[in-house]
């Protein structure tokens, strides 16, 4: 019993103060697939602890949040969910024959139990292999001792729709801002309008100076209604095109770009192995890798390919869209402060704007705001 301890301590200190020399190509020894889960964490936290950045530890909790859900794992066992075919009558039972059916199920219980238990310690495992290697992967790049595959020119693109879609929020939010206030103008002309006509009826002294008055702050709310109309569909395509349209594509390229890290991952891994002795569990070793390194190739290849596509349709899309709203915007905004009521509806009628007539059964999309 002292020998087994004084050997558990020993593996305990090792593994508590072990280090994970880096190569130049930024990687580690390889992890053999049936290593333990709890080596592969306690290299991660060492590895971790090593990094000592707030930065990098970002990026592997990012890396981390992606493991597997063991909520989801399902297991379908014969004991359950059997068809009345299987009922035994409870007249039919003796003493020995209840007791072996007691202990069949019991085992039948046991046995999914512990397919239950195989199946999450696989899909941790597997889990902790990847994480380990793409978190080894992401610091070796972070400290230009890894390599990465690069595609200039699908990042340039990339980095293109990134600030586009800066820019077109900070329109949106600033036609949000526009709608708001006009808003706020509108209804005060609304109300000023309704006080100048009670005042015109309550001051004959002044009922044509209060009645003309009156006249054209009605016309001037009636003329706001109709040009937040078309500011409101503006906003509401603009939000459309940043939220929607460039945020799926946006969300493609995240997918593509940890495709991208996986990839490079296994392939640092696979070169490591290619470089070591070539005896038989190296040999195997090296062929599980290959294996490893097609399928994320593949993956990282497919994605690639689909934001090249959907950056392509993505341009057309936006270029329509912008063309149209922008001179919607424009034609809208100079017939309203030209006093051009007829250039006005004109406008609206052009790009197919409807406003809800006054006095209908439901409100308007003004009352609503």
């Amino acid at each position: 019993e002292k020998t087994e301890c004084s050997m558990t301590d020993s593996v305990m200190s090792k593994a508590a103060t072990m280090e994970i020399p880096i190569n130049s190509n930024g990687g580690t020894r390889a992890l053999a697939e049936e290593d333990s889960l709890e080596q592969a964490a306690k290299l991660q936290w060492s590895l971790d602890e090593k990094v000592g950045s707030s930065r990098g530890t970002r990026d592997l909790q990012q890396v981390m949040v992606s493991g597997p859900n063991l909520n989801e794992t399902s297991i379908v066992s014969g004991g359950y969910g059997g068809t009345a075919e299987g009922i035994i009558p409870t007249g039919s039972i003796k003493g020995p024959n209840m007791h072996h059916s007691t202990s069949s199920s019991s085992m039948t219980a046991e046995e999914a139990t512990r397919g239950v238990a195989v199946e999450k310690y696989e899909a941790m495992k597997k889990w902790g292999l990847n994480t380990y290697k793409c978190t080894k992967q992401m610091i070796s790049e972070r400290f230009g001792r890894g390599s990465r595959t690069v595609d200039l020119e699908l990042e340039a693109q990339i980095e293109v729709l990134r600030d586009t879609k800066r820019k077109y929020e900070s329109v949106l939010r600033l036609a949000k801002a526009l709608t708001n206030h006009f808003y706020n103008m509108v209804q005060t002309q609304h109300a000023l309008g309704d006080t100048f006509a009670d005042l015109s009826q309550k001051s004959p002294e002044l009922r044509d100076e209060f009645g003309y008055n009156a006249e054209t702050q009605k016309l001037l709310c009636k003329n706001g209604e109709t040009l937040l109309g078309a500011i409101n569909f503006f906003v509401s395509s603009i939000n459309t095109l940043v939220n929607k349209t460039m945020e799926d594509t946006l969300m493609t390229i995240r997918m593509y770009e940890n495709a991208r890290l996986e990839f490079d991952a296994y392939r640092s891994d696979l070169e490591e192995l290619s470089m070591g002795p070539r005896d038989a569990v190296t040999m195997a070793r090296i062929e599980g890798a290959q294996e490893q390194y097609q399928v994320h190739k593949e993956k990282y290849e497919r994605l690639r390919s689909d934001v090249t596509i959907k950056l392509k349709f993505l341009e057309e899309n936006k270029v329509k869209v912008m063309h149209k709203q922008l001179l919607l915007f424009h034609n809208a905004i100079s017939a309203y402060f030209a006093g051009n009521q007829q250039q006005l509806e004109q406008t609206l009628k052009q790009f197919n704007i409807k406003l809800r007539p006054p006095g209908a059964d439901k409100p308007s999309w003004l009352e609503e705001q």
